[in-house]
Protein backbone atom coordinates (compact mmCIF):
# COMPACT_ATOMS: atom_id res chain seq x y z
CA UNK A 1 0.00 0.00 0.00
CA UNK A 2 1.76 3.26 -1.12
CA UNK A 3 1.92 6.08 1.67
CA UNK A 4 -0.66 8.42 -0.12
CA UNK A 5 -3.37 5.58 0.08
CA UNK A 6 -2.44 5.41 3.92
CA UNK A 7 -2.79 8.81 4.77
CA UNK A 8 -5.54 8.61 2.44
CA UNK A 9 -7.72 5.53 4.64
CA UNK A 10 -6.11 7.07 8.03
CA UNK A 11 -8.38 10.47 6.81
CA UNK A 12 -11.35 8.88 6.41
CA UNK A 13 -11.14 7.13 9.58
CA UNK A 14 -10.84 9.94 11.24
CA UNK A 15 -14.37 11.02 9.71
CA UNK A 16 -16.04 7.76 10.60
CA UNK A 17 -14.52 8.20 14.54
CA UNK A 18 -15.52 12.04 14.37
CA UNK A 19 -19.09 10.84 13.19
CA UNK A 20 -20.08 7.68 14.39
CA UNK A 21 -22.22 9.23 16.78
CA UNK A 22 -24.82 10.18 14.38
CA UNK A 23 -24.59 7.06 11.60
CA UNK A 24 -25.16 5.27 15.23
CA UNK A 25 -28.06 6.85 16.27
CA UNK A 26 -29.45 7.02 12.50
CA UNK A 27 -29.31 2.96 12.31
CA UNK A 28 -30.71 2.79 15.94
CA UNK A 29 -33.52 5.16 15.11
CA UNK A 30 -34.36 3.20 11.83
CA UNK A 31 -34.82 0.13 14.04
CA UNK A 32 -36.68 1.58 15.90
CA UNK A 33 -39.13 3.30 13.57
CA UNK A 34 -39.34 0.54 10.90
CA UNK A 35 -41.52 1.05 7.61
CA UNK A 36 -42.08 -1.62 4.75
CA UNK A 37 -41.24 -1.35 1.30
CA UNK A 38 -42.44 1.66 -0.49
CA UNK A 39 -43.44 3.04 2.36
CA UNK A 40 -40.37 4.22 4.09
CA UNK A 41 -41.24 8.33 4.10
CA UNK A 42 -39.34 8.35 7.66
CA UNK A 43 -36.58 6.37 6.97
CA UNK A 44 -35.71 8.21 3.72
CA UNK A 45 -36.37 11.71 5.03
CA UNK A 46 -33.89 10.96 8.03
CA UNK A 47 -31.13 9.72 5.93
CA UNK A 48 -31.81 12.64 3.60
CA UNK A 49 -31.24 15.27 6.12
CA UNK A 50 -28.18 13.92 7.73
CA UNK A 51 -26.32 13.77 4.45
CA UNK A 52 -27.99 17.44 3.41
CA UNK A 53 -26.38 18.95 6.52
CA UNK A 54 -23.29 17.29 5.65
CA UNK A 55 -22.85 18.95 2.11
CA UNK A 56 -24.45 16.46 -0.20
CA UNK A 57 -26.29 17.88 -2.96
CA UNK A 58 -29.97 15.57 -2.01
CA UNK A 59 -32.54 14.79 -4.56
CA UNK A 60 -35.27 13.76 -2.31
CA UNK A 61 -38.00 11.51 -4.54
CA UNK A 62 -35.49 10.48 -6.72
CA UNK A 63 -36.42 9.07 -10.35
CA UNK A 64 -39.72 8.90 -9.51
CA UNK A 65 -39.86 6.87 -6.56
CA UNK A 66 -41.55 8.85 -3.67
CA UNK A 67 -38.90 7.03 -0.78
CA UNK A 68 -36.22 6.80 -3.17
CA UNK A 69 -32.99 9.54 -3.17
CA UNK A 70 -30.09 10.28 -4.80
CA UNK A 71 -27.42 12.78 -2.33
CA UNK A 72 -24.11 13.21 -4.37
CA UNK A 73 -20.50 14.87 -2.96
CA UNK A 74 -17.46 15.48 -5.81
CA UNK A 75 -17.98 15.94 -9.31
CA UNK A 76 -15.10 13.39 -10.67
CA UNK A 77 -15.56 10.80 -13.79
CA UNK A 78 -15.10 8.21 -11.70
CA UNK A 79 -18.68 7.59 -9.68
CA UNK A 80 -18.95 5.09 -7.15
CA UNK A 81 -22.68 4.56 -6.28
CA UNK A 82 -23.05 3.51 -2.23
CA UNK A 83 -26.72 1.75 -1.95
CA UNK A 84 -28.55 2.23 1.29
CA UNK A 85 -31.53 -0.17 2.61
CA UNK A 86 -34.04 0.93 4.62
CA UNK A 87 -36.80 -1.23 4.29
CA UNK A 88 -38.01 -4.03 6.84
CA UNK A 89 -40.14 -6.96 7.41
CA UNK A 90 -44.07 -6.85 7.99
CA UNK A 91 -44.99 -7.79 11.96
CA UNK A 92 -41.13 -8.14 12.33
CA UNK A 93 -39.37 -5.01 12.32
CA UNK A 94 -35.74 -4.88 10.77
CA UNK A 95 -34.94 -8.88 10.99
CA UNK A 96 -33.03 -8.59 8.16
CA UNK A 97 -30.60 -5.71 9.55
CA UNK A 98 -31.26 -2.93 6.64
CA UNK A 99 -30.76 -0.46 9.26
CA UNK A 100 -27.17 -1.40 9.77
CA UNK A 101 -26.93 -1.55 5.77
CA UNK A 102 -28.44 2.00 5.44
CA UNK A 103 -26.10 3.72 7.96
CA UNK A 104 -23.18 1.65 6.82
CA UNK A 105 -23.55 3.14 3.36
CA UNK A 106 -23.69 6.60 5.01
CA UNK A 107 -20.98 5.96 7.15
CA UNK A 108 -18.85 4.93 3.53
CA UNK A 109 -20.35 8.09 2.30
CA UNK A 110 -19.61 10.94 4.42
CA UNK A 111 -15.96 9.25 4.83
CA UNK A 112 -15.45 9.73 1.22
CA UNK A 113 -17.02 12.99 0.43
CA UNK A 114 -14.24 15.21 1.56
CA UNK A 115 -11.41 13.37 -0.48
CA UNK A 116 -13.86 12.63 -3.55
CA UNK A 117 -12.56 16.21 -5.57
CA UNK A 118 -9.03 15.13 -4.83
CA UNK A 119 -9.41 12.01 -5.98
CA UNK A 120 -11.60 12.47 -9.26
CA UNK A 121 -14.18 10.57 -7.55
CA UNK A 122 -18.10 11.40 -7.65
CA UNK A 123 -19.80 9.45 -3.99
CA UNK A 124 -23.01 8.80 -5.15
CA UNK A 125 -25.39 7.77 -2.09
CA UNK A 126 -28.49 6.19 -3.39
CA UNK A 127 -31.35 5.37 -0.84
CA UNK A 128 -33.22 2.17 -2.93
CA UNK A 129 -36.45 1.34 -1.02
CA UNK A 130 -38.33 -1.73 -1.32
CA UNK A 131 -35.65 -4.58 -1.36
CA UNK A 132 -37.52 -6.77 0.69
CA UNK A 133 -40.89 -6.77 -1.71
CA UNK A 134 -41.20 -5.04 -5.04
CA UNK A 135 -37.40 -4.15 -5.88
CA UNK A 136 -36.34 -0.72 -5.59
CA UNK A 137 -33.19 -0.86 -7.07
CA UNK A 138 -34.55 -2.25 -10.67
CA UNK A 139 -36.93 0.62 -11.08
CA UNK A 140 -33.86 2.68 -10.16
CA UNK A 141 -31.82 0.95 -12.68
CA UNK A 142 -34.09 0.96 -14.81
CA UNK A 143 -34.63 4.44 -14.62
CA UNK A 144 -31.36 5.73 -15.29
CA UNK A 145 -29.95 5.83 -11.89
CA UNK A 146 -26.94 3.80 -12.56
CA UNK A 147 -26.37 5.16 -15.85
CA UNK A 148 -23.20 6.73 -15.00
CA UNK A 149 -22.01 4.61 -12.18
CA UNK A 150 -18.75 2.94 -12.71
CA UNK A 151 -19.15 0.47 -9.54
CA UNK A 152 -21.39 -0.37 -6.80
CA UNK A 153 -21.66 -1.50 -3.30
CA UNK A 154 -22.89 -1.91 -0.14
CA UNK A 155 -22.63 -4.31 2.86
CA UNK A 156 -25.38 -6.53 4.54
CA UNK A 157 -26.19 -6.98 8.30
CA UNK A 158 -25.66 -11.06 8.75
CA UNK A 159 -24.66 -13.31 11.73
CA UNK A 160 -21.02 -13.63 10.17
CA UNK A 161 -18.74 -11.65 7.86
CA UNK A 162 -18.22 -13.04 4.12
CA UNK A 163 -17.04 -11.39 0.70
CA UNK A 164 -18.50 -13.89 -1.98
CA UNK A 165 -22.31 -14.38 -1.11
CA UNK A 166 -23.84 -15.43 -4.26
CA UNK A 167 -28.05 -15.00 -4.34
CA UNK A 168 -30.88 -16.63 -5.94
CA UNK A 169 -32.86 -15.00 -9.00
CA UNK A 170 -36.66 -14.58 -7.36
CA UNK A 171 -40.02 -13.40 -9.53
CA UNK A 172 -42.84 -13.36 -7.04
CA UNK A 173 -46.74 -13.96 -8.23
CA UNK A 174 -50.04 -13.48 -6.65
CA UNK A 175 -51.94 -16.40 -7.26
CA UNK A 176 -55.94 -16.75 -7.18
CA UNK A 177 -58.70 -18.64 -8.40
CA UNK A 178 -62.55 -18.04 -9.29
CA UNK A 179 -65.12 -20.76 -9.16
CA UNK A 180 -68.81 -21.22 -7.80
CA UNK A 181 -70.37 -20.69 -4.18
CA UNK A 182 -72.73 -23.62 -3.18
CA UNK A 183 -74.02 -25.34 -0.63
CA UNK A 184 -71.73 -27.94 0.13
CA UNK A 185 -74.33 -30.86 1.27
CA UNK A 186 -76.92 -30.21 -0.78
CA UNK A 187 -76.05 -29.23 -3.87
CA UNK A 188 -72.38 -29.61 -4.20
CA UNK A 189 -72.36 -30.46 -8.04
CA UNK A 190 -73.61 -27.35 -8.35
CA UNK A 191 -70.28 -25.39 -7.34
CA UNK A 192 -67.32 -24.91 -8.97
CA UNK A 193 -64.22 -25.67 -5.59
CA UNK A 194 -61.78 -22.91 -6.15
CA UNK A 195 -59.79 -24.63 -3.18
CA UNK A 196 -59.36 -28.10 -5.29
CA UNK A 197 -57.94 -26.02 -7.71
CA UNK A 198 -55.38 -24.92 -5.65
CA UNK A 199 -55.04 -27.90 -4.27
CA UNK A 200 -54.63 -29.92 -7.87
CA UNK A 201 -52.01 -26.98 -8.39
CA UNK A 202 -50.04 -27.70 -5.24
CA UNK A 203 -49.74 -31.25 -5.75
CA UNK A 204 -48.84 -30.94 -9.02
CA UNK A 205 -45.89 -28.18 -7.81
CA UNK A 206 -44.88 -31.51 -5.21
CA UNK A 207 -44.75 -34.11 -7.99
CA UNK A 208 -42.60 -31.80 -10.02
CA UNK A 209 -40.18 -31.46 -7.06
CA UNK A 210 -37.95 -34.39 -8.49
CA UNK A 211 -37.61 -32.93 -12.07
CA UNK A 212 -37.18 -29.71 -10.54
CA UNK A 213 -34.11 -27.28 -12.24
CA UNK A 214 -31.26 -27.68 -9.84
CA UNK A 215 -31.21 -25.35 -7.01
CA UNK A 216 -34.94 -24.44 -8.24
CA UNK A 217 -36.92 -23.53 -4.90
CA UNK A 218 -40.98 -23.01 -4.79
CA UNK A 219 -42.80 -22.12 -1.49
CA UNK A 220 -45.97 -19.64 -0.60
CA UNK A 221 -48.79 -19.16 1.27
CA UNK A 222 -52.22 -19.77 1.07
CA UNK A 223 -53.65 -16.21 2.02
CA UNK A 224 -57.51 -17.17 1.58
CA UNK A 225 -59.17 -20.86 1.33
CA UNK A 226 -62.96 -20.29 1.82
CA UNK A 227 -65.60 -18.96 4.54
CA UNK A 228 -66.91 -21.82 5.94
CA UNK A 229 -66.94 -25.78 5.80
CA UNK A 230 -70.68 -25.90 4.24
CA UNK A 231 -69.84 -23.73 1.48
CA UNK A 232 -67.96 -24.79 -1.97
CA UNK A 233 -65.24 -22.38 -2.36
CA UNK A 234 -65.92 -19.49 -4.52
CA UNK A 235 -62.36 -17.60 -3.99
CA UNK A 236 -58.84 -18.73 -2.76
CA UNK A 237 -56.05 -16.82 -3.27
CA UNK A 238 -51.95 -17.56 -3.05
CA UNK A 239 -48.83 -16.17 -2.12
CA UNK A 240 -46.02 -17.73 -4.44
CA UNK A 241 -42.32 -17.49 -4.83
CA UNK A 242 -40.38 -18.87 -7.46
CA UNK A 243 -36.41 -19.23 -7.03
CA UNK A 244 -33.69 -20.08 -9.16
CA UNK A 245 -29.84 -19.87 -9.57
CA UNK A 246 -29.92 -17.82 -12.43
CA UNK A 247 -32.21 -15.60 -13.99
CA UNK A 248 -32.36 -18.30 -17.51
CA UNK A 249 -33.26 -20.49 -14.77
CA UNK A 250 -35.37 -19.05 -13.24
CA UNK A 251 -37.35 -18.25 -16.65
CA UNK A 252 -37.64 -22.15 -16.85
CA UNK A 253 -38.94 -22.61 -13.56
CA UNK A 254 -41.73 -20.15 -13.67
CA UNK A 255 -42.90 -21.63 -17.01
CA UNK A 256 -43.09 -24.74 -15.48
CA UNK A 257 -44.97 -24.04 -11.95
CA UNK A 258 -47.34 -21.43 -14.04
CA UNK A 259 -47.91 -25.01 -15.79
CA UNK A 260 -49.20 -26.25 -12.62
CA UNK A 261 -51.37 -23.47 -11.67
CA UNK A 262 -53.24 -24.20 -15.09
CA UNK A 263 -53.42 -27.50 -14.45
CA UNK A 264 -55.16 -26.26 -11.14
CA UNK A 265 -57.92 -24.34 -13.20
CA UNK A 266 -58.37 -27.19 -15.90
CA UNK A 267 -59.20 -30.12 -13.68
CA UNK A 268 -61.87 -27.94 -11.76
CA UNK A 269 -63.30 -25.38 -13.71
CA UNK A 270 -62.03 -22.46 -11.71
CA UNK A 271 -60.65 -19.20 -13.25
CA UNK A 272 -56.89 -18.71 -12.62
CA UNK A 273 -55.61 -15.20 -12.26
CA UNK A 274 -51.77 -14.90 -11.71
CA UNK A 275 -50.42 -11.64 -10.91
CA UNK A 276 -46.59 -10.55 -11.09
CA UNK A 277 -45.66 -8.84 -7.82
CA UNK A 278 -43.02 -6.25 -8.21
CA UNK A 279 -39.81 -6.83 -10.19
CA UNK A 280 -37.77 -10.45 -10.75
CA UNK A 281 -34.77 -10.03 -8.88
CA UNK A 282 -31.38 -11.63 -11.06
CA UNK A 283 -29.07 -13.49 -9.46
CA UNK A 284 -25.81 -11.70 -7.32
CA UNK A 285 -22.62 -11.83 -9.51
CA UNK A 286 -20.01 -10.01 -7.42
CA UNK A 287 -16.78 -8.46 -8.71
CA UNK A 288 -13.65 -10.23 -8.12
CA UNK A 289 -11.46 -7.13 -8.52
CA UNK A 290 -14.03 -5.21 -6.27
CA UNK A 291 -14.15 -7.88 -3.87
CA UNK A 292 -10.35 -8.34 -3.21
CA UNK A 293 -10.11 -4.73 -2.51
CA UNK A 294 -13.14 -5.50 0.12
CA UNK A 295 -11.85 -8.41 1.50
CA UNK A 296 -8.32 -6.42 1.84
CA UNK A 297 -10.23 -3.60 3.28
CA UNK A 298 -12.42 -5.62 5.95
CA UNK A 299 -9.50 -7.84 7.12
CA UNK A 300 -7.13 -4.80 7.78
CA UNK A 301 -10.15 -4.04 9.63
CA UNK A 302 -9.34 -7.04 12.15
CA UNK A 303 -11.94 -8.82 10.94
CA UNK A 304 -12.24 -12.37 10.12
CA UNK A 305 -13.29 -13.87 6.39
CA UNK A 306 -12.50 -16.97 4.64
CA UNK A 307 -9.41 -16.91 3.30
CA UNK A 308 -10.59 -18.35 -0.42
CA UNK A 309 -13.55 -17.06 -1.80
CA UNK A 310 -16.53 -17.90 -0.33
CA UNK A 311 -19.82 -19.17 -2.30
CA UNK A 312 -22.47 -18.41 0.66
CA UNK A 313 -25.58 -18.46 -0.26
CA UNK A 314 -28.15 -16.07 1.05
CA UNK A 315 -32.03 -15.24 -0.71
CA UNK A 316 -32.42 -13.35 -3.16
CA UNK A 317 -31.73 -9.20 -3.49
CA UNK A 318 -32.32 -6.84 -6.02
CA UNK A 319 -28.68 -5.96 -6.51
CA UNK A 320 -28.52 -8.66 -8.32
CA UNK A 321 -30.16 -6.59 -11.13
CA UNK A 322 -27.60 -4.18 -10.62
CA UNK A 323 -24.76 -6.59 -10.49
CA UNK A 324 -25.38 -7.77 -13.89
CA UNK A 325 -25.03 -3.99 -15.53
CA UNK A 326 -22.08 -3.01 -12.84
CA UNK A 327 -19.42 -3.93 -11.36
CA UNK A 328 -20.87 -4.68 -7.87
CA UNK A 329 -19.88 -6.00 -4.06
CA UNK A 330 -22.72 -7.30 -2.11
CA UNK A 331 -20.95 -8.67 1.08
CA UNK A 332 -21.76 -9.53 4.49
CA UNK A 333 -21.06 -7.76 7.47
CA UNK A 334 -21.47 -9.93 10.86
CA UNK A 335 -21.93 -9.44 14.27
CA UNK A 336 -23.22 -11.69 17.05
CA UNK A 337 -26.63 -12.79 17.19
CA UNK A 338 -26.94 -15.72 19.24
CA UNK A 339 -27.98 -19.00 17.56
CA UNK A 340 -30.97 -16.81 15.55
CA UNK A 341 -31.15 -15.98 11.93
CA UNK A 342 -32.07 -13.40 9.29
CA UNK A 343 -35.82 -12.69 8.73
CA UNK A 344 -36.70 -14.35 12.43
CA UNK A 345 -37.78 -12.07 15.03
CA UNK A 346 -34.68 -12.28 17.13
CA UNK A 347 -32.68 -11.22 14.77
CA UNK A 348 -33.84 -7.84 15.11
CA UNK A 349 -33.48 -7.66 18.95
CA UNK A 350 -29.69 -7.95 17.91
CA UNK A 351 -29.85 -4.85 15.55
CA UNK A 352 -29.17 -2.18 17.92
CA UNK A 353 -26.14 -3.92 19.63
CA UNK A 354 -22.48 -3.16 20.47
CA UNK A 355 -21.77 -5.55 17.66
CA UNK A 356 -23.79 -4.37 15.23
CA UNK A 357 -22.80 -0.81 16.68
CA UNK A 358 -19.51 -1.88 15.08
CA UNK A 359 -20.82 -3.63 11.52
CA UNK A 360 -22.15 -0.08 10.58
CA UNK A 361 -18.29 1.72 11.68
CA UNK A 362 -16.46 -1.42 9.99
CA UNK A 363 -18.79 -2.02 6.98
CA UNK A 364 -19.14 2.05 5.91
CA UNK A 365 -15.26 2.56 6.54
CA UNK A 366 -14.29 -0.92 4.36
CA UNK A 367 -16.50 0.21 1.86
CA UNK A 368 -14.75 2.98 2.00
CA UNK A 369 -11.35 2.39 1.81
CA UNK A 370 -12.43 0.34 -1.50
CA UNK A 371 -13.53 3.07 -3.12
CA UNK A 372 -10.26 4.68 -1.92
CA UNK A 373 -8.83 1.87 -3.55
CA UNK A 374 -10.39 2.20 -6.77
CA UNK A 375 -9.50 5.94 -7.11
CA UNK A 376 -5.74 5.66 -6.51
CA UNK A 377 -5.26 2.86 -8.68
CA UNK A 378 -4.34 3.67 -12.25
CA UNK A 379 -5.37 -0.02 -13.54
CA UNK A 380 -8.75 -0.13 -11.30
CA UNK A 381 -9.88 3.23 -12.05
CA UNK A 382 -8.93 2.64 -16.22
CA UNK A 383 -10.91 -0.50 -16.18
CA UNK A 384 -13.82 0.27 -14.53
CA UNK A 385 -14.04 3.80 -17.01
CA UNK A 386 -13.73 1.65 -19.66
CA UNK A 387 -16.21 -0.62 -19.08
CA UNK A 388 -18.50 2.21 -18.25
CA UNK A 389 -17.90 3.22 -22.05
CA UNK A 390 -18.28 0.29 -23.51
CA UNK A 391 -21.50 -0.34 -21.57
CA UNK A 392 -22.70 3.43 -22.60
CA UNK A 393 -22.10 2.57 -26.27
CA UNK A 394 -23.81 -1.08 -25.75
CA UNK A 395 -27.20 0.65 -24.15
CA UNK A 396 -26.58 4.24 -25.98
CA UNK A 397 -26.47 6.52 -22.51
CA UNK A 398 -26.08 9.80 -22.30
CA UNK A 399 -22.62 10.50 -20.87
CA UNK A 400 -22.89 12.26 -17.34
CA UNK A 401 -23.28 15.88 -17.77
Amino acid sequence: MSQSETDLRAHARAVVTRRQDDVIALSHSLHAEPELAYEEHRSARKIADLVERSGFDVRRGAYGLDTAFEAVAGGGDLVIAVTAEYDALPGIGHACGHNVNGAAAVTAALALAPLADDLGLTVKLLGTPAEEYGGGKVDLLDRGAFDDVAAAMMVHAAPTDGVGMTSLAIGSWKVSYTGRAAHAAAMPHRGINAADAMLVAQVAIGAYRQQMIPDGVVHGVVTSGGEAPNVIPAHVSADYDCRAATAEDLAELQSRIRACFEAGALATGAELALEAVGNDYADLRQDLALSDLYRRAVTDLGRRVPGSPDTLRAGSTDMGNVSHVVPTIHPSIGYDCGDTIMHNPEFTRYGTSAGADRAVLDGGLAMAWTALGLATSEDHRAALLTRLADRRNRTGAAPAA
